[in-house]
């Protein structure tokens, strides 16, 4: 490989072609005139939907919601199928966006960032790419992705297994295991899409559960072109009632405790999500202190819990999927998970009471001496979530400081988007930024970050960047948001607990989106609070 003789430059650098990077290009480039270029190592756009090609995988978001918001004409252009959109169409859809506003010709495909180093003399960043390429830039946009940076346990004598192992969020292109043994490991969302679309299909299917998970149905049904309409037509509403809401999926929010009903009341407003379907419904447009409140919080548990052992119909496997404790992680819904356990070729390995001894040549074998013979170990194992695709790429700010150790034990931001000692250097849904429905988030962080640049390049400011103290705030405030909920009190990747050696902090703000929105739109107003800006040319004395 020739080394390139001197950097190129430009504007911007954008990382990732997901649904941030490509509205960050769109905005900076066709908006306001920069010049930028976006890298992703994938071959195409589409962001983790380009990788998690894995059977049965689908948005828990409802199809007219997963999507940009910020031009009509796109929103009037669009139709989905059914209630929730399945991967296949996400990544067409995006895919149809790049096209659409000519995005492609910006983004070099099939090409990883490797360096970000920030140049104090110059204010520049180079930035550097496997190929072999370096650019330079004024400004960074990491829209690495939230869920991009694979988790793989390490299981003794994984290496020695003869069979196919696949990881959920590499699935191999038109991959199909009918007529298969297949185990898998993991029992999140992704790992019950996955384990409910293969059940039909694979000879007999192991699934080795480690936490059981409170799920409730999805709810996907075929929409109508009538329906379709309808919510065109209100399309201006529907956007405004999400932005101004907390988790942005589209419903309204309930605030009635659920103590304050009778028990009769309470299990008719469940059964009534439990119908309609939806995660993030059943626990937040139910009642109101489901995240807060113990009492309310069992009572949703207890409900679930009531409805698994109605739906699966050997008490002994019921029992190995009945989950415990607090009903406190991402709120999951399914397409006939619990279902799934009723078919014959369907076994559930408890793993906290009989663990993986060791992977052999065969199979899995488990404490108990039993070798669980397998032609493929699916992982649906998830994500080093939030911070870790940004600690696989050298990144260098101010005084050489590398990334890894200004967020040693905890990765931190200010407001999600800029983090101390990196000048002009930005991220969409880095630590702290809001827990909901991603678009809208994505969406609300990129056209801050845009109008940011814009009024850096209008102000002529060389380099903008939190101060440390500014950084601390932010984080006391995202931790006190958690504490005051009950999500801190269960092991969950949305606190970084499912990578062994991870220390488990606090990586969301939970305040909602339209109370996020109102903090970003307070701090520009406030002469961008918490910002240190620094002027082109050096005041002297």
């Amino acid at each position: 490989m020739t080394a390139q003789i001197s950097p190129t430059v430009v504007d911007a650098v954008v990382i990732g072609a997901g649904f941030g990077g490509i509205y960050a290009v769109h905005k900076l480039h066709n908006e306001q005139g920069l010049t930028v270029v976006g890298f992703d190592k994938a071959d195409g756009p589409g962001g983790t939907w380009y990788w998690n090609r894995y059977p049965g995988a689908l948005s828990d978001t409802e199809s007219h919601l997963y999507r940009f918001s910020f031009d009509r004409d796109l929103l009037q252009d669009g139709t989905w199928k059914t209630t929730y959109i399945t991967q296949p169409e996400i990544l067409e859809y995006l895919e149809s966006v790049v096209d659409r506003f000519d995005l492609r010709r910006h983004f070099r495909f099939g090409t990883e960032v490797t360096s970000a180093i920030y140049l104090e003399d110059e204010n520049l960043w180079e930035v550097s790419t496997d190929k072999g390429e370096v650019y330079r830039a004024k400004y960074v946009v990491n829209a690495v992705g939230l869920l991009s940076a694979i988790n793989f346990p390490d299981l003794p004598g994984l290496d020695t297994f003869e069979g196919e192992t696949i990881h959920t969020a590499a699935w191999p292109e038109g991959k199909n295991l009918a007529g298969k043994r297949v185990g898998v490991i993991g029992t999140g969302s992704t790992g019950q899409q996955v384990i409910t679309a293969l059940a039909p299909e694979v000879e007999h299917l192991t699934v080795f559960v480690r936490t059981p998970q409170y799920s409730v149905p999805v709810g996907n049904r075929p929409v109508t072109k009538e329906q379709i309409d309808a919510i065109k037509a209100d399309y201006d509403g529907i956007w405004d009632s999400v932005k101004k809401s907390a988790v942005a999926f589209g419903f309204e929010e309930s605030t009635l405790p659920a103590m304050s009903v009778s028990e009769e009341e309470r299990n008719r407003i469940f059964q009534e999500a439990w119908d309609h379907g939806g995660g993030f419904r059943f626990m937040f447009g139910t009642f109101g202190d489901i995240a807060t409140d113990e009492a309310a919080n069992e009572a949703a548990a207890s409900f679930i819990r009531s409805k698994i052992a109605e739906i699966i119909e050997d008490p002994e496997t019921a029992r190995k999927l009945m989950p415990t404790g607090l009903y406190a992680k991402r709120p999951l819904c399914d397409n006939g998970y619990y279902e799934v356990y009723n078919r014959p070729n369907v076994e559930a390995v408890a793993i906290k009471e009989n663990p993986i001894r060791e992977v052999t040549a065969k199979g899995v074998v488990t404490e108990d001496g039993v070798l669980h013979e397998l032609d493929v170990l699916v992982f649906a194992t998830g994500f080093d979530a939030v911070d870790g695709n940004y600690r696989r790429i050298e990144i260098r700010g101010r005084n050489g400081l590398h990334i890894n150790d200004h967020w040693d034990g905890q990765p931190t931001s200010y407001l999600g988007v800029t983090t101390a000692n990196f000048p002009n250097w930005f991220m969409v849904l880095g630590p702290n930024g809001p827990f909901t429905n991603l678009p809208p988030s994505i969406e609300t962080q990129v056209e801050w970050i845009s109008d940011t640049v814009a009024y850096a390049e209008r102000n002529e400011i060389r380099a903008i960047e939190p101060t440390p103290e500014a950084e601390e705030e932010w984080t006391q405030t995202c931790t006190d948001i958690a504490n005051a909920t009950l999500f801190t009190r269960g092991d969950s990747w949305i606190f970084g607990a499912n990578v062994p050696g991870k220390k488990p902090s606090v990586l969301f703000y939970l305040g909602g989106l339209g109370n996020y929105r109102n903090v970003l739109a307070g701090v520009v107003a406030d002469s961008y609070r918490g910002f240190e800006l620094k002027s082109a040319v050096p005041v002297t004395a």
